[in-house]
């Protein structure tokens, strides 16, 4: 919602700039607190920072450039309808790289997800080709984002929560996004004066940008995958009913029904990845017989006693 202000209405229309401010806030940040030893960090020679890190940190900068130009051109009820194919393009993505396996069951909820979000998108009353290109590049970065986490990251034993996360990557998106924003923004505020820095929305956003890293970590480390689900699904609704009352965001009906639609998907979908993250319960038939195992000890030491009785008579 402030990024939204930043760039919509605070005559700050440059993007970039916005998310180099969150990389050099939360890197100083997490430097800091690295620092003073109140989060522990994960040592890693350079060869594996430039192999596993730097590839994830490129695509994270795609994410949030991308991610942050679109709304210059589209409401903020409508980008949350669009990220709601995220799990589909996850799906893809990973079936591509081998960290999914391909499921028709899956394939049948990602169409309808689809499917949702395609009737959403038709029924937004301010459609803009462009932003939808920024938006959908924004989701393809993330989605192979996390992808190359579990390749590049989880499978090699690298554990990394998300102060220490900011403090390897958020340096690098921050040199990543300094090439384009050399050429693509630079120019623009050196040769034009309609635009002003406004300070204090710079730094809400960036506080903003640190604290929601933050609150996952705490998060995560006192909940569970269903709760994470739970508060994505809430924080959905939220944004759309935020960005109609404070922006006066035009939402029709079909819109409502197609979104609605693509989030029974999404939920459906999340239900059955926690069920099958879920461990086997073990049946009666599987378990050990430890019932029986004391009375045929117990009945062997009776047996024995009554030998030594009878042996003793």
């Amino acid at each position: 919602m402030v990024n939204k202000y930043v760039l919509a209405y605070a005559h700050f229309p440059f993007p970039i700039a916005l998310t180099l401010t969150h990389m050099a806030f939360c890197s100083v940040l997490a430097l800091v607190i690295i620092k003073l030893g109140l989060v522990d960090t994960v040592h890693m020679d350079s060869g594996t920072y430039f192999k596993n890190v730097v590839p994830i940190a490129a695509l994270f900068s795609g994410t949030l450039w991308l991610g942050n130009a679109a709304y210059l051109y589209l409401s903020v009820a409508f980008i949350q309808m669009l990220k709601a194919t995220m799990p589909v393009t996850v799906f893809l993505v990973g079936v591509m790289l081998g960290t999914e396996k391909y499921s028709a069951l899956y394939a049948l909820n990602m169409v309808v997800v689809a499917v949702g979000v395609a009737a959403a998108s038709y029924g937004e009353l301010n459609f803009d080709l462009i932003g939808v290109i920024f938006q959908s590049g924004s989701i393809v970065t993330e989605s192979f984002r996390l992808c190359l986490i579990q390749l590049l990251l989880q499978a090699r034993g690298i554990k990394l929560n998300p102060v220490t996360t900011l403090y390897y990557i958020a340096p690098a998106c921050f040199l990543f996004l300094c090439l384009p924003f050399s050429f693509i923004e630079a120019p623009k505020m050196m040769h034009s004066e309609n635009w002003s820095v406004p300070v204090g929305w710079l730094s809400l956003s960036a506080v903003a940008a640190f604290a929601l890293n933050m609150s996952v970590f705490l998060l995560i480390g006192r909940s569970s995958a269903l709760t994470m689900n739970i508060a994505g699904v809430i924080k959905d609704w939220l944004l759309i009913f935020l960005s109609v009352l404070l922006y006066k965001s035009p939402v029709g009906q079909l819109q409502l029904m197609g979104y609605g639609v693509a989030f029974l998907g999404v939920c459906w979908y999340n239900y059955q990845k926690l069920q099958s993250a879920r461990p086997p319960v073990p049946t009666t038939k599987s378990l050990p017989d430890l019932e029986k195992a004391p009375l045929l000890r117990s009945g062997s030491s009776a047996n024995t006693g009554n030998n030594s009785s009878n042996r003793d008579n």
